[in-house]
This record gives C-alpha cells, sequence and structure tokens, in this order.
C-alpha cells in the first residue's frame, strides 16, 4: 500500500482517538465529536458542488486542471474522473504508481455505495465512534472510505466520480474540493 493512502491508526488529524489512561475516554468523545461537525462542513460541500451538466469536457477540464496544480506542486498523484463504470479522465503523475489506481477504483466504489465522498463516508464511521475498515462489514480489497474520490451530481443525480490518490486523504479529498469548486464557479 502507498505509505500516504494507507490507513494510520490513531491519527489525531483523521479524528480517531488516541491517549492512553485516563484521558483515553475524553480523547474518543472529543474526537467523534470533531468527526461530526466535519461531517456536516462535508456534507455541506457535497450539497454545493452539483452541477446543471457535467460532460466529457468538463471532465477534460476538470482533470486537467488537478493535473495542472499537481504537477505545478510536485505532488505524486494519480487523477481519475469517471462516468459510472467508464473512466474518462486519467492521468498518472511521476512518484506515483498501480498502486494509486488500485486506491481510486477502491475510493470509487465507496463513492458508488454510499452516494457520498469517500471521506465523507469515513468521517461518517468515526463520528460513530468506529471506522470504515472495523464496521462496513464490506471487502476492504474493493472498498476504501479514505478521502479523495468526490460524487459527481448532475440535478442531484450521481453520474460518477472525481478522485485523487496518493496524498494523505484531507490533502487528496481538498485538491479535488479546489477543482471542482473552481469549475463550479465557471457554470
Amino acid at each position: 500500500m502507498s505509505s500516504t493512502d494507507s490507513p494510520r491508526p490513531f491519527d489525531a488529524a483523521d479524528g480517531d482517538p488516541g491517549g492512553t489512561g485516563d484521558d483515553t475516554a475524553a480523547n474518543t468523545d472529543d474526537a467523534i465529536l470533531a468527526a461530526a461537525g466535519q461531517l456536516e462542513e462535508l456534507r455541506e460541500q457535497e450539497r454545493s458542488l452539483q452541477f446543471t451538466s457535467f460532460d466529457y469536457d468538463d471532465a477534460w477540464d476538470v482533470g486537467s486542471r488537478l493535473r495542472d496544480e499537481a504537477l505545478a506542486a510536485s505532488l505524486p498523484v494519480a487523477i481519475a474522473v469517471v462516468f459510472g463504470e467508464q473512466r474518462v479522465f486519467h492521468a498518472a503523475l511521476p512518484g506515483s504508481s498501480a498502486e494509486n489506481d488500485d486506491w481510486l477504483r477502491r475510493k470509487f466504489n465507496v463513492v458508488r455505495r454510499y452516494g457520498e465522498a469517500s471521506y465523507t463516508v469515513g468521517t461518517l464511521y468515526r463520528s460513530r465512534g468506529t471506522t470504515f475498515e472495523a464496521s462496513s462489514r464490506l471487502p476492504l480489497a474493493d472498498f476504501a472510505a479514505h478521502g479523495g474520490a468526490f460524487p459527481l451530481r448532475v440535478n442531484g443525480s450521481l453520474i460518477g466520480a472525481v478522485g485523487v490518490s496518493g496524498l494523505a486523504q484531507s490533502d487528496d479529498h481538498d485538491l479535488v474540493v479546489s477543482a471542482l469548486s473552481y469549475l463550479r464557479g465557471q457554470e
């Protein structure tokens, strides 16, 4: 697994509980509350980043924008846009690997299954005091609720997803949101 996309136990940046001794329950409660607050922010992003149309040219535009941003910052990422099961854009930048493509596949499966961003789904489980890996009952070889895959909605209907893999999950997510926000502003 890529070290940036692999699960990191008890990572405070991702809202997982940490600490030892008497502080464990308080830290767990704090992590759950933090994840619940973040969950609302993520769902608001999803509500605001919907489109009235999104076609192959738009897929090229958002994918190219992601590629340009990643190249300018020398980010070792793979980028993809899918419409249903069809991959309509793909780019792999220096430092990325086939492992990143597999992460994208697994993140896209989460978007298809839950209808929400992969980061939102992972945060949902953390807000419940658990993890996707521990509680989803889905095969982890096929599903990854780590940040980086974001649903594409046209007039409320899920038509596909945009994804990035290769960075820390919050950074993957933020990169996609930035590109979609830019495109949404152009609509």
